[in-house]
């Protein structure tokens, strides 16, 4: 949604914030020991596109922007298309950390292809998309591997939305969080 070529300084200096705050080795096995919990998880659902968890703030060890509220580890099934969605209460940050995949987004019905790579060494324009509160996305994964990312919201990990499409209710989407209580 938010390029990165058409983001304003202050965006492109969260992102670089964030990325600076997942370079450290520490950070980084913490973050796959996630990842292999969430594949687990996704291994054990096999009707789920897509399985996730909240990891704390404080692994990152570093002052992030303030505005970041929750961070998240998603793994999006090999070959999936999770569909739209937008998260109505957040602005979310996202990184490819493991394979690569297409976070289409939308904000008038045409859908525009972001693909995004885990290269450490691919420019942050081909690692990040930012997208804002609204704005409607759609992870489209290739066939070959499953799609690890990182993804950072505006909201507590409780408190995190996420609207579908749905015609047949009044209001046309239906919501959910992404943590149920418990």
């Amino acid at each position: 949604m938010l390029r990165i070529h058409e983001m304003t300084k202050e965006e492109r200096s969260r992102l670089e914030m964030l990325d600076m705050a997942l370079q450290s080795e520490a950070v980084r096995e913490y973050i796959r020991s996630v990842v292999v919990r969430v594949r687990e998880q996704l291994a054990r659902r096999q009707d789920a596109l897509m399985a996730w968890e909240p990891f704390s703030l404080e692994v990152l060890a570093t002052t992030l922007p303030p505005e970041i509220q929750s961070a998240w580890v998603f793994v999006l099934r090999a070959g999936a298309d999770t569909g739209a969605e937008r998260h109505p209460n957040s602005h979310q940050r996202m990184m490819a950390l493991e394979g690569s995949g297409n976070l289409q987004t939308s904000e008038h019905g045409n859908w525009q292809s972001n693909v995004l790579v885990s290269d450490a060494d691919a420019s942050l324009e081909q690692r990040w998309i930012s997208i804002p509160t609204n704005v409607w996305h759609r992870p489209v994964i290739k066939a070959e591997s499953d799609w690890a990312v990182v993804s950072f919201h505006t909201v507590p990990a409780q408190e995190l939305i996420e609207e579908r499409p749905d015609h047949r209710r009044e209001a046309g989407t239906r919501q959910k969080k992404y943590l149920q209580p418990k």
